[in-house]
């Protein structure tokens, strides 16, 4: 039996002030206001065994210097009007902290279920820091620390820093130290960035690209949908697949060695050849997120910098190694272009759509993992042979998802311990479950058959 408590993160004398949200934050809050009563699926969720277990009093001071650390922990958005956002950053203020007395035994189970409380609410971006915290505690010492983080606060790259600066801290690092070592653009300053005469220069480039990738693109992908009769079905429900591959795991690191590129960029090749087989067009696009932590002071930024790309690869269908060649390569030049008002340039976007003039922009990729390991990360690379890490794949459906907007397919690529995974959400009326299942066996049979002709058996 667990009993409940609660204590408090109070913050005093912190950076303060107000501005206009950055573009990473209008993009994100547009996309989960909408969401309405779906909008806790963009949470971010954080389970994280403390060991040895830690004093409740030290535990609540460290968590109270990431927040001077990061204006994002303790920033509010709120909506001027119709078309404009802007940021409160506060310097002052206490946040709740649920606490779930437990033996040590159980702490696992309560954490989860303390996990599925917190994450399972929307966020109130008006009233509320974009963080909730929960205590697993025994006898006084936290066995396990639990994060919610609202996705208007922080994208995954963020919370990668995020626990990585938590880590720190644990190790005696101030919030003016790490200050001093890694210096973060804060969402204020990345506001004022933008409106400059720069900012604005890059915004427009960004904007004109999209548009000229739009201009040039195919109108439709999938030129023979599963169900048509179902795309005027707003109930329908998007199936989620999920591909668990410790083969896959091994095989991108030989390969992308082999073809000299990032295994994200073999990744996304793959997927973009595997499309063009599985729909029958030789070109495909794909909307992108893109981390936009190039430079060192936004890759220290707890914040929400992602925002997506428009990946438009031709002759998709052609060699293998040829596409994820020329994935590169044009993955590299839609990264440029990543970083934008998004209000803006959908309002342009849907003049092209309503004359149509667009390309089908309706797939997306996102490769969550974190190219900085941080020290919470518990991913082992399997040892096997691939002849034998094949036959270990799983393929499961955890759920479904209620309709989204411009949404034919979208994969999430992901780390789990000892395997990489690949989550697919897809419009039925588009693609089938057997078409699913497909595309994501697809990308594992490229990319491993390749690793075993490269003589990885």
């Amino acid at each position: 039996m667990t009993t409940a408590d609660e204590q408090t993160i109070t913050l005093d004398s912190a950076r303060a002030g107000t501005g206009p949200a950055t573009w990473g934050q209008r993009a994100i809050w547009g996309v989960v206001t909408r969401l309405g009563d779906d909008a806790p699926r963009y949470n971010l969720p954080t389970d994280l065994p403390l060991t040895p277990p830690r004093p409740v009093p030290d535990v609540l001071a460290d968590l109270t210097e990431l927040f001077r650390l990061h204006d994002s922990l303790h920033t509010r958005l709120l909506p001027d009007d119709e078309v404009e956002l802007r940021q409160v950053v506060d310097g002052s203020g206490r946040l709740p902290v649920t606490v779930r007395e437990s033996t040590p035994a159980e702490a696992p189970a309560v954490g989860a279920a303390l996990l599925r409380e917190l994450a399972g609410r929307s966020f109130d971006t008006a009233r509320e820091w974009p963080l909730r915290v929960g205590l697993v505690v025994s006898e006084g010492a936290v066995h396990r620390l639990i994060l919610a983080a609202a996705h208007t606060g922080m994208d995954y790259w963020g919370l990668g820093r995020l626990l990585r600066d938590l880590a720190a801290i644990r190790s005696g690092e101030s919030a003016e130290s790490l200050r001093a070592a890694r210096p973060a653009v804060q969402p204020l300053e990345a506001a004022g960035i933008q409106a400059s005469p720069l900012g604005r220069r890059r915004d427009e480039a960004a904007r004109r690209y999209w548009l000229d990738q739009l201009a040039a693109g195919p109108r439709r992908i999938f030129r023979t949908p599963a169900a048509p009769e179902l795309a005027d079905d707003p109930d329908r429900l998007f199936p989620n697949a999920l591909l668990r591959s410790p083969a896959l795991a091994v095989a991108v690191e030989r390969v992308a060695a082999e073809l000299e590129v990032s295994d994200a960029a073999l990744l996304l090749g793959a997927a973009a050849h595997q499309l063009a087989l599985l729909s029958g067009s030789s070109e495909v696009l794909f909307q992108v997120v893109v981390g936009n932590r190039f430079q060192p002071a936004t890759a220290a930024s707890v914040s929400t910098v992602a925002q997506e790309a428009l990946f438009r690869l031709t002759d998709a269908d052609r060699d293998f190694g040829d596409a994820v060649r020329r994935a590169r390569s044009v993955a590299l030049t839609a990264f440029r272009h990543a970083a934008y008002d998004k209000w803006a340039l959908d309002r342009e976007v849907a003049r092209l759509v309503e004359k149509g003039e667009a390309a089908d922009h309706s797939h997306w990729w996102n490769d969550t993992r974190d190219p900085a390991a941080g020290p919470f990360d518990t991913v082992e690379r399997p040892r096997a042979a691939l002849s034998e890490l094949i036959g270990r794949t799983t393929l499961s459906w955890p759920t479904d998802f209620p309709a989204r907007t411009n949404v034919s397919l979208a994969v999430d690529v992901l780390t789990s311990p000892g395997a990489l995974d690949l989550a697919m959400t897809a419009d039925p009326a588009v693609l089938s479950r057997a078409d699913m299942e497909r595309f994501l066996r697809g990308v594992e049979r490229l990319i491993v058959a390749e690793a075993i002709a490269l003589g990885d058996q």
